[in-house]
């Protein structure tokens, strides 16, 4: 969009997108970070340093660190990353305001362009924005294309043209989106031909200004495929450094994650305690990596309603979440085929293509297990119900005894039963795919996956999937954040052995 519709609006359309940008990535870190938040678990104990005043500078220099870690670590993280415009909500006053000021700046131009003799001053300021925005698309080795431009969109000499009444600023207009042609991306051809086919000087000036804004999304979204390969490379020591920054100016940056890891540890230590632990004979190792395993482990338990997330997994809290969520999914899922699969036997253990049909059918009527209408209790009821349908029609078909009556409801009652979080086939289950997740995080660095528990061959695809998407953010996440983790594991480590050295 031209500047001067950009001054109207009261400091642009660059300085609202920015500020945009800034608070999609940074209002989560400022919500949980701030210079004066107490320390949750230290109970009566005194922070170690009263609370500071922090200048504007400082705070804004800060804020940009963050942002722009969070940046890099959303490139890093999410292949799919692109930079899309931001769009304002319909209705709302901000694009009112932004649709008024932008159509009483065409009409003004529109107004000047029909005068006897047209007034050239807004045409020739837009020409030079798109002259800069045309430039900016240029990389180094074309050279003959920038010198095309600066001899064509030349604004000294379209200025004396103007005064003299000898400016063709239709030519000029072709001039421009051939030139947009060829810079475009070649999804944009189409786009292109339909501007030259608009005669108006107004509306195509308005339609090549749209173009360019789409032009410039393209551009920057080339650009972040091509950095990607380098900021690999580059990434991880530049999170660290850049937390490294907050770090210093924010001392208590770290609280919850110290929290996080000393509750690990913690639960371990009174696991082997309460002789709950896999290994009958020996309690679980508190040595550094066993608890950091656990550790991101419980972050796919996690209450994220009322317990604060770690810092240094913050960033990624939206997909541990949606991890979490698709790994409670794959529980109730097999929990209710390992049901089918003992309450009806070894009839339909040969047939083909029925346990994919069953969970086809459990997974359609658990698609929306987190929305809030969703109910378990009516959602598992109908799952009972349609399965016994299935599996009456099946065994019929198959020339098995038909199922009866007795055996649809002890069906139909063990399935919803999984509602129940201590349910013990639910329990079962839970407690085979966390195995699964921790034995996946204990042996990334090794070729060979992981033997899969019994009883989640259904869902095999399903959990081999997530446990790979898990590993690689975990393991990102170890590389970014391991010199902080190794102090904070020391010192609580540390203090768990002192009071057992002393007796």
């Amino acid at each position: 969009m031209p500047k001067e519709a950009d001054h109207l609006e009261g400091g642009g359309d660059k300085e609202v997108k920015e500020e945009r940008a800034q608070d999609a990535s940074e209002e989560t870190v400022r919500k949980r970070v701030r210079a004066n938040t107490p320390s949750p678990h230290r109970g009566n104990t005194p922070q170690a340093s009263p609370p500071r005043f922090v200048s504007v500078e400082e705070l804004m220099e800060t804020t940009k660190g963050v942002t722009n870690m969070a940046l890099a670590h959303e490139i890093m993280v999410n292949q799919a990353f692109q930079v899309k415009p931001p769009e304002l909500p319909e209705g709302s006053l901000e694009r009112r305001v932004k649709e008024i000021m932008h159509k009483a700046f065409w009409d003004c131009l529109e107004s000047q362009m029909k005068e006897d003799p047209p007034l050239y001053d807004h045409a020739i300021k837009l020409l030079a924005e798109i002259k800069e925005t045309l430039l900016s698309f240029l990389l180094p080795g074309h050279g003959r294309l920038r010198t095309c431009i600066e001899e064509v969109l030349d604004l000294p000499l379209i200025q004396q043209q103007a005064e003299n009444g000898a400016l063709d600023i239709g030519r000029l207009s072709q001039f421009i989106v051939g030139m947009m042609g060829s810079l475009c991306a070649p999804c944009r051809d189409k786009d292109i031909n339909k501007l030259k086919e608009i005669g108006d000087i107004v509306p195509l000036l308005k339609a090549i200004f749209s173009m360019l804004d789409q032009m410039k999304v393209d551009m920057a979204n080339f650009a972040v495929s091509s950095i990607r390969p380098h900021l690999m490379q580059q990434s991880a020591e530049y999170e660290r450094n850049k937390f490294q920054e907050f770090l210093e100016k924010q001392p208590n940056a770290l609280d919850y994650t110290e929290k996080w890891l000393e509750d690990t540890a913690r639960c371990l230590r009174e696991a082997g305690t309460d002789g709950s632990s896999a290994a009958s004979s020996h309690p679980p190792s508190l040595l550094p990596h066993n608890v950091h395993n656990h550790a991101y482990l419980r972050l796919l338990r996690w209450d994220h309603a009322s317990d604060p997330f770690p810092e240094t997994v913050l960033m990624d809290q939206v997909r541990f979440q949606q991890m979490q969520q698709e790994a409670e999914q794959l529980v109730l899922l097999s929990s209710v085929l390992l049901i089918v699969y003992t309450t009806t036997g070894e009839a339909i253990a040969g047939l083909p293509g029925l346990m994919e049909s069953l969970k086809n059918t459990v997974n359609v009527m658990l698609a929306d297990m987190y929305t809030p209408s969703f109910s378990a209790q009516d959602a598992l009821a109908t799952i009972g119900e349609k399965l016994c349908v299935e599996l009456s029609e099946c065994l019929s078909q198959h020339g098995y005894s038909p199922f009866t009556a007795d055996r649809k409801s002890t069906l139909k009652g063990q399935i919803l039963a999984t509602t129940q979080p201590d349910n013990t086939v639910r329990k079962l289950m839970e407690s085979r795919v966390q195995t699964y997740l921790l034995a996946c995080l204990e042996s990334s660095q090794h070729k060979a996956p992981p033997p899969l528990p019994r009883g989640l061959t259904p869902v095999s695809r399903e959990l081999k999937e997530l446990a790979v998407r898990f590993s690689r953010l975990v393991n990102f996440n170890k590389l970014v954040f391991s010199p902080f983790y190794q102090k904070v594991l020391q010192k609580i480590l540390t203090s768990e052995e002192c009071p057992s050295a002393e007796t």
